[in-house]
């Protein structure tokens, strides 16, 4: 593996680069798998494929979690907490939801699946056939 900072080759377990002294993944340079220098905006590495960044668009939440916390302590926000959107949940828990109006909402995103978590990524139910 290389670092995508400077290019140096480190373990597959480092945590940072000892050539320039930054976590391996966090630069957008360089492919590391190849070594390929890379455009900052590059989702795949031209010459070799792989991917250089998340491609996942669902959460890493679990849907029927999300969903029964928002039923359940909707009004206190912790299906926000939950899902790592903390500024939001601690509006939720000071306005106690909205009377409960937010947590309704919260609720009807959940089951149509278009409510995203912290990251911006869709906390999908993964048991739908």
């Amino acid at each position: 593996m290389y670092c995508r900072n400077c290019g140096n080759e480190v373990s597959e377990k480092a945590i940072i680069c000892v050539a320039c002294g930054v976590s391996p993944m966090a630069g957008n340079r360089i492919c590391p798998n190849c070594r390929a220098s890379t455009p900052d905006n590059a989702t795949y590495c031209v010459k070799c494929g792989v991917a250089l960044k998340d491609t996942s668009y669902d959460s890493e939440f679990d849907w029927l979690t999300t969903l029964l916390l928002c039923l359940f302590l909707g009004c206190f926000g912790v299906h926000r907490f939950y899902t790592k959107s903390t500024g939001i949940g601690i509006v939720q828990l000071l306005t106690l939801g909205g009377c409960g109006i937010w947590a309704l909402i919260d609720l009807i995103m959940i089951v149509v699946g278009s409510y995203r978590d912290g990251y911006g990524k869709i906390v999908a139910n993964r048991t739908r056939i």
